[in-house]
């Protein structure tokens, strides 16, 4: 009887500490499902690039540096199809290398595997190349890009500043 009365007991405290509206964080009055009143913080991972035929796999993080040097200029992100949601803003932040992303789970032909594709368009790559700021002049739009996988494929396009 004893055991089934701290059963009960325990069964009651979990169902009222159970949060079904959101999780708030410094409030008390979630509006969403994570609602955070102050800053965010997200985890920052240098990479260095791999040679080709050999992606630095990018397995960590939110916020990547990527340095790419001569010769070692390729970087790999998980496949899409397992990372559902996942988010990373990526920044090549050499002045004279250009950084190539591609992805696992990328089989040849269009359609087949995973994909990159444009915010901007249908189309899809079978890689993202991310310039340098060779000319020091801040004119390089995929400097720093925004990739989001829905599931299926990599869509990716600038952050917008």
């Amino acid at each position: 009887m004893k055991n089934i009365v701290t059963l009960i007991c325990l069964i009651f405290t979990f169902c009222l500490n159970a949060q079904v509206d959101g999780v708030g964080i410094n409030t008390q009055d979630p509006k969403s499902t994570l609602d955070i009143n102050g800053n965010l913080s997200l985890k920052v991972v240098g990479y260095n690039g791999g040679p080709g035929g050999s992606a630095t796999p990018i397995d960590d993080g939110i916020y990547l540096n990527l340095s790419p040097t001569s010769g070692n200029i390729e970087f790999i992100l998980p496949d899409a199809t397992t990372v559902p949601g996942r988010i990373y803003i990526a920044r090549n932040i050499s002045d004279s290398v250009d950084a190539v992303i591609y992805s696992f789970g990328f089989v040849a032909g269009q359609g087949n595997g995973v994909e990159f594709f444009p915010g901007d368009s249908r189309v899809s790559v079978k890689s993202v190349t991310m310039a340098a700021d060779i000319g020091n002049d801040g004119g390089d739009p995929t400097k720093t890009l925004v990739f989001v996988s829905d599931g299926s494929n990599w869509t990716y396009g600038q952050l917008g500043f």
